[in-house]
């Protein structure tokens, strides 16, 4: 099953989802502002993303300049730190199986839509 970790407010977002709805493939809309991961999905998802934890941060955000930038955070104290402030979690990502990809540019969701 495709699932697309999806912020209706972002542009790059909502590029992600059209993509996934022209390629007719069934898929599964995950909010995660409002069903944000646990500690454990996000690992799983980091592995399947083949990134660090920080690699999944959006670093501009407000709460992490204010709270985390310049610290020095193991990946558990990263990954806690998107559970916790789901807004620092990169977007949109889209999993397939156990492979995913964070939607940036949008196209690159075409990767893992491929048998």
């Amino acid at each position: 099953m495709i699932k697309i970790y999806h912020n209706p407010r972002c542009r790059k977002s909502r590029e992600g989802l059209e993509i996934l709805e022209k390629s007719g493939k069934t898929f599964e809309i995950v909010k995660y502002l409002e069903d944000t991961p646990s500690e454990e999905a996000l690992k799983t998802l980091i592995g399947y993303l083949g990134i660090a934890p920080l690699d999944l941060v959006r670093k501009n955000e407000t709460i992490w300049k204010e709270q985390f930038k310049g610290k020095d955070l193991s990946d558990d104290a990263i990954i806690k730190a998107m559970a916790t402030h789901p807004k620092l979690i990169e977007r949109p990502i889209v999993v397939n199986g156990k492979k995913a990809v964070i939607g940036r540019p949008p196209e690159k969701i075409n990767d893992i839509l491929l048998p």
